[in-house]
């Protein structure tokens, strides 16, 4: 009897693919983003956006899928919008002090 594989030929682990699905290079980060690529490069030189990293031995910049749906939820946590607790018109009316008090 033939020894089958546990796996369909389309089901078997590809390490290759695997890297890919949790690592992002810039070109795809920003594809995921929706921006472009140069507003990474900008981003990651003043230290903004989310966070990158250097990987392998050509020390190509990398983004983590997981990172960059952390900031994502942070951006929206960050936006008024988004948030209702930031929302100005959401906060009780503030009142003068008395300046002659």
């Amino acid at each position: 009897m033939p020894t089958r594989s546990l796996f369909a030929p389309s089901a078997v682990p590809d390490p290759a693919n695997a890297v890919r699905a949790c690592f992002l290079n810039v070109k795809d980060a920003a594809a995921y983003l929706g921006i472009s690529p140069h507003t990474l490069y900008v981003w990651r030189h003043r230290r903004q956006g989310p966070p990158s990293f250097r990987m392998g031995p050509r020390g190509r910049v990398m983004y983590r899928r997981t990172a960059l749906d952390a900031w994502i939820h942070e951006q929206e946590r960050a936006d008024s919008r988004s948030n209702s607790a930031l929302n100005p018109l959401s906060a009780p009316p503030q009142r003068r002090r008395n300046p002659a008090a």
